[in-house]
């Protein structure tokens, strides 16, 4: 029995799926980081290739969909603790009976990756409406903690959205940032200690933002259920509105 370690990428993680195939059959495929080994698994890690990985990433578009391969690459982006093995059941059975795959609901490999799909697709949709940016220095800064590695899917939209600005959408959870300027961005480790503090300026308008909150609300109709729903209380302390105006 053979698990496959891989750096933690998406293209190692294809890596991986490819020497399934093309090697030894994996009992499971884990992170490098953070691997907890058991005595009756032998440890074998795969270095990334980058011609293995595209040849399972047309393999996947080719021989079952293009829906499952941005399924695939969403439930990656997940934090499930299992994700590269949801995966991997889930591209047996796809590269077994093709697109039909995605019309097995109740299928156990199928469901899974489904849900994942879903519950990454809806932070993205969420944040998409809830991030608030202030302005420091020229540039304007955001700081969030989604539950996954969303920061690529949000990416587009905003450099869209303000294609004449600097901005900076930064990650706590993962250290990392979405740096864009002019529409175009990439993503890179972030330490938020070299930005300076809000400006003076920025500090009034956030003022004036939450007092608005607090006090356009019509209190008879204050439903915190309701409003928990469309956005959750683990965002607020990001929210101009509701959290602090720290970094």
């Amino acid at each position: 029995m053979v698990d496959y370690l891989y750096d933690g990428t998406f293209e190692g993680l294809l890596t991986c799926i490819h020497q399934n195939y093309y090697g030894d059959r994996a009992s499971g495929i884990y992170p490098e980081q953070g691997y907890q080994g058991s005595l009756l698994n032998r440890p074998v890690h795969i270095e990334t290739d980058e011609d293995r990985a595209q040849a399972v990433y047309r393999g996947i578009r080719e021989k079952i969909s293009e829906g499952a391969l941005e399924r695939v690459y969403r439930v990656h982006l997940s934090s499930h603790p299992a994700k590269e093995n949801l995966i991997l059941q889930y591209l047996r059975l796809g590269f077994r009976i093709g697109a039909g795959v995605d019309s097995l609901h109740s299928d156990p490999a199928v469901l899974a990756v489904q849900e994942l799909e879903n519950k990454v697709s809806m932070e993205r949709h969420r944040l998409l409406g809830l991030l608030r940016f202030s302005e420091i220095g020229g540039i304007l800064f955001c700081r969030v903690e989604p539950d996954h590695d969303v920061l690529e899917l949000l990416a587009g939209h905003f450099a869209s959205r303000y294609r004449n600005e600097r901005f900076i959408i930064y990650d706590k959870r993962r250290g990392k940032a979405v740096v864009s300027e002019n529409g175009h961005w990439y993503i890179s480790p972030f330490d938020p200690e070299k930005i300076p503090g809000f400006e003076h300026e920025e500090k009034l308008y956030q003022k004036l933002w939450k007092t608005y909150f607090e006090n356009i609300a019509i209190r008879e109709r204050t439903n915190p259920r309701c409003q928990r729903n469309f956005m959750p209380a683990r965002y607020w302390k990001n929210l101009v509105e509701t959290g602090c105006s720290d970094i």
